[in-house]
């Protein structure tokens, strides 16, 4: 297998050849997901770097990889002697890749890219910058097809139906509630893209994506029609019934490319320039109207009905359930040198297996052990696997996939007897899950005003985290899901009623260790005043928080009676489905502290 740098040489040979000054690539496919399959992994395959997010730039000299906090300490590892520099994205003095090829490119230059893996939104933001400086733009070059040998093909696994009794509606009633969205808007075609958006909309799954239940499609939704393109290996016999029966007509996958150049003209075409791809939009004809809206189904979907609910609730009773007989077998195991981060994170699914309805895990578990604990979004493997010795903090944050809901869950435990500095950190970290979890906000609030909330105790301190503090989560979906965040960036989002995110600080200390605690949160209405109306958060995880990693004495007396009720709550629900010894074992677990 060639070298990174190898490859880096190949590239510019290439780029040489046709007179490209720069190469963007980004970490997308053809329909912006934030995991993509391993035959869309470029960026991945170009730069050795394997973190989800990232955009790596091959200028003729110089190269560079951005990327988040999660990933700089990762990033540094995988990138050395790659001959790509790391800037680390949202730090002060990093300057955007679009602003660092200005800088190096003259006027005459042309930058490459390719169109099917950049976003309408990220394609348009280049052409604004480099019109300015004389730079042209190609989005027709595919330059890495030609020197990845060995790409993986395209996923043909089949898909499977997600039972309405699990989606609270069915695939007719939820195409009907788009077809409103989309008369409200003036829209006669409708254009998803997004997989996990495709995925929900037909109440059908799929295995193409590790850890997503989604599978490679287009749709487009008229108001008299419904066209799937899709691989037809990936229907069975009774799926292409229901789908007929349900009048959604099926066509090839790459067949949406020919169905929109020839689409009805004076057409209203809604799409969301976030998820659609520069290419499709570049075959859309110029008598077709453009509606460009934020996705109706992100919208939709983001809105958990009460039959989601009652299933998120029934899914963190079995992942609670898991996840103590996990930390039991921590504490009786890590002392004999036996488990390992790599074991820990492989026993924790063996766990999550014997549930019923368990599909697989959500994402690939964050199984850190002291320092390895304050790489954010650390990734163990072979090489780096350490074993859990009792002198230090393990954070293990990973998630289920059952048919009633997904799971993310984090929680640090110490392996022996934490000292001060760590119970004050630890306890920081709580006091503002604490905060966050029990807020009581108006309708119309978004996650940009919530964000302090958990930050603040921290930065009492003088401490912080360099990631966001919640995401909203799928029903049986993706992990990671719009359209609501909680973070210092404003997305413009208001939390409603329905909606399920998760509830995540965290603290991290280079060389020393990592701790988050996460919970998922179910937003509820909470009272109408004179004032307007209140929301309200329920904490739906269901598992321990570390007692022994706990300073009682920086509580209040509220924190203190919310971790009580918190913890009796955990006890009450998982209790009954545990033998005797491990009852008693959570019995301790969470008892009341002072």
């Amino acid at each position: 297998m060639s070298t990174t740098a190898e490859k880096i040489f190949l590239l510019r040979t290439k780029m040489l050849n046709l007179g490209i000054d720069a190469f963007i690539v980004p970490s997308s496919d053809p329909h912006m997901s934030e995991y993509t399959a391993a035959h869309w992994k470029k960026r991945e395959f170009i730069s050795g770097f394997t973190g989800s997010a990232g955009t790596v730039v091959v200028l003729i000299d110089e190269a560079g990889l951005w990327t988040d906090s999660r990933y700089y300490l990762q990033a540094e590892k995988e990138l050395t002697d790659s001959g790509i520099d790391l800037f680390k994205a949202g730090e002060a003095d990093t300057p955007d890749y679009v602003d660092w090829i200005a800088e190096r490119l003259n006027p005459g230059s042309k930058i490459a890219f390719e169109g099917e893996v950049f976003s309408i939104d990220d394609a348009r933001k280049l052409s604004k910058k480099y019109k300015h400086y004389g730079i042209t733009l190609d989005p027709h070059q595919t330059l890495l097809d030609d020197i990845w040998e060995g790409r993986p093909p395209i996923s043909e696994n089949t898909i499977f139906v997600h039972e309405t009794k699990y989606a609270g509606l069915s695939r007719r009633e939820k195409i009907e509630n788009i077809r409103k969205k989309m008369r409200q808007q003036d829209g006669s075609h409708y254009l998803i893209t997004a997989l996990d958006e495709i995925a929900w909309t037909l109440n059908l799954r799929g295995n193409d994506v590790p850890f997503n239940p989604v599978f490679h499609a287009y749709l487009i939704i008229s108001l008299d029609a419904v066209y799937l393109f899709i691989d037809t290996h990936k229907i069975t016999a009774p799926i292409g019934k229901e789908l007929a029966e349900d009048d959604i007509s099926v066509q090839l996958y790459s067949d949406i490319f020919e169905w929109v150049k020839e689409m009805p003209l004076e057409s209203g075409l809604l799409f969301d320039p976030a998820t659609t791809n520069a290419r499709i939009f570049s075959l859309i004809p110029k008598e077709v109207i453009k509606i460009e809206k934020p996705s109706i189904v992100k919208d939709l979907k983001g809105l958990k009905n009460k039959t989601e609910q009652d299933g998120f609730r029934n899914a963190m009773v079995k992942d609670g359930v898991a996840m103590v007989k996990f930390l039991y077998w921590l504490e009786k195991n890590v002392p004999n040198g036996s488990v390992t981060e790599l074991s820990a994170s492989k026993q924790l699914k063996k766990f999550r297996a014997e549930n019923e309805n368990f599909v697989g895990e959500s994402f690939g578990a964050i199984s850190g052990f002291g320092a390895h604990g304050a790489i954010v979004h650390y990734s163990v493997s072979e090489e780096t696997d350490i074993k859990l010795t009792p002198d230090n903090f393990y954070l293990i944050d990973s998630g289920g996939q059952y048919q009633e809901g997904t799971t993310d869950i984090t929680r640090t435990v110490h392996l022996g007897a934490p000292n001060e500095q760590q119970k004050s950190d630890f306890t920081m970290v709580l006091k503002g899950n604490i905060a966050l979890g029990t807020t009581c906000f108006p309708a119309g609030t978004r996650g940009v005003h919530l964000d302090i909330l958990a930050r603040k105790p921290l930065w009492s301190k003088g401490l912080n985290y360099g990631h966001g503090t919640g995401h909203g989560v799928g029903c049986f979906l993706n992990v990671h899901e719009g359209p609501q965040s909680i973070r210092p960036n404003d997305n413009g989002v208001a939390f409603e009623k329905g909606m399920i995110t998760s509830n995540e600080p965290g603290l991290y200390r280079t060389g020393q260790y990592g701790i988050r605690i996460e919970n998922l949160l179910l937003t509820l209405e909470s009272d109408h005043s004179e004032f307007g109306e209140f929301l309200k958060f329920e904490t739906l995880t269901l598992c321990p928080i570390d007692l022994k990693s706990i300073a009682s004495s920086l509580l209040t007396h509220e924190e203190k009676l919310w971790i009580n009720s918190y913890h009796k709550n955990v006890y009450d629900k998982i209790s009954p489905y545990l033998d005797e010894e491990l009852q008693v074992w959570l019995k301790e677990q969470t008892k009341e502290i002072k």
